[in-house]
């Protein structure tokens, strides 16, 4: 019976950092009784689990409680789990967790070509999980890639804090001014036909909170995966179908309401067009920062915004003048 020696401690990230190699051995042929006189007095980083082996060699894996209740002259190899969950050092940490989870057991061995590394007990197991548990929560956040990124931008100084945002904020700014420019070219149909101007912020809402619900399920896609592929056509027709749906119920209100069937009917179309259009900008745009290297969810919903709201204002003033000429 005997330990390893552990190995200098690093950054706890990959598989090889949650090793441990202060941990008891044994040889197949070794005896209940003989290893656990071995063990007594020895300090492990883990010793509910003995590593059997031979010549260096991995054999199987033994927990401690079946160690504890055997008889004293048992053999270790009478006990051995001959298949215990292995991984090699290059194995992701998730993955190596995964398979202690699977085949719940204490521990996982780390081998090479055979050759016993070490083990991941259970307590770097539970750590490695908790970790990974809290990275997707924050990638499902919509936030960045990892929590340590999110944590950072969270407490971030307030120059930092400028810095993500406020470029994005400029260009809305911007956005609103050639918003002004474009209903100022309606001017003749909006002082003939005040009625128009009464549904350019409801036209213009219903757009943004399209946009902005599929802008969200892009954003948690990406930062955990999702393939945008995967996405586009169901928003795509999603979309369309939330389009016709509010669309509709714009028509009828609005004409019953305010008896104007052609404002009604500028509302209506303009409602669809835009939810439409807002789904694929909310589709791409994320896309497109995302491939850049930046954070969508700083960006995605400011030019969004902007994109979508000079459109938004463009097809309805468009079609209401047409339509009550």
């Amino acid at each position: 019976m005997r330990s390893i020696d552990a190995a200098g401690p690093r950054p706890p990230r990959n598989t090889p950092d949650h090793i441990t190699r202060r941990v008891p051995t044994a040889r197949p042929d070794e005896l209940v009784a003989e290893v656990l006189a071995d063990m007594r007095g020895r300090e492990f980083d883990s010793a509910a689990t003995v590593a059997v082996l031979e010549d260096g060699q991995l054999v199987g894996l033994v927990s401690i409680d079946r160690i504890l209740t055997a008889e004293p002259d048992t053999p270790i190899h009478r006990l051995v789990d001959s298949a215990p969950p292995t991984v090699s050092p290059a194995t992701d940490r998730e993955k190596a967790a995964w398979k202690a989870v699977e085949s719940r057991t204490h521990a996982v061995a780390v081998a090479d070509r055979g050759r016993f590394i070490g083990l991941i007990p259970a307590e770097a197991l539970v750590s490695i999980l908790s970790a990974e548990h809290d990275e997707d929560m924050v990638r499902l956040g919509g936030f960045l890639n990892t929590e340590c990124s999110a944590q950072t931008t969270t407490v971030e100084p307030i120059r930092r804090r400028l810095w993500h945002r406020l470029p994005w904020l400029v260009m809305g700014l911007i956005g609103a001014l050639l918003a002004a420019g474009v209903v100022g070219t309606f001017e003749a149909s909006l002082s003939e036909t005040v009625l128009i101007a009464f549904f350019v912020p409801g036209v213009v809402y219903l757009a943004d909170a399209v946009g902005t619900q599929t802008e969200a399920l892009v954003i948690r896609g990406l930062a955990v995966g999702v393939s945008i592929r995967r996405i586009a056509l169901r928003e795509v027709f999603t979309g369309l179908i939330l389009g016709v749906i509010l669309g509709l119920a714009a028509l009828v209100l609005v004409g019953t309401i305010w008896h104007d069937w052609d404002v009604a009917l500028a509302v209506g179309i303009s409602i669809f067009a835009a939810s439409s259009i807002a789904t694929v900008i909310a589709l791409v745009l994320p896309w497109i920062i995302d491939r850049m290297g930046k954070d969508p969810a700083f960006g995605s919903g400011p030019l969004a915004t902007v994109i979508q709201d000079l459109l938004t204002v463009a097809i309805y003033l468009g079609a209401a003048t047409l339509l009550t000429r």
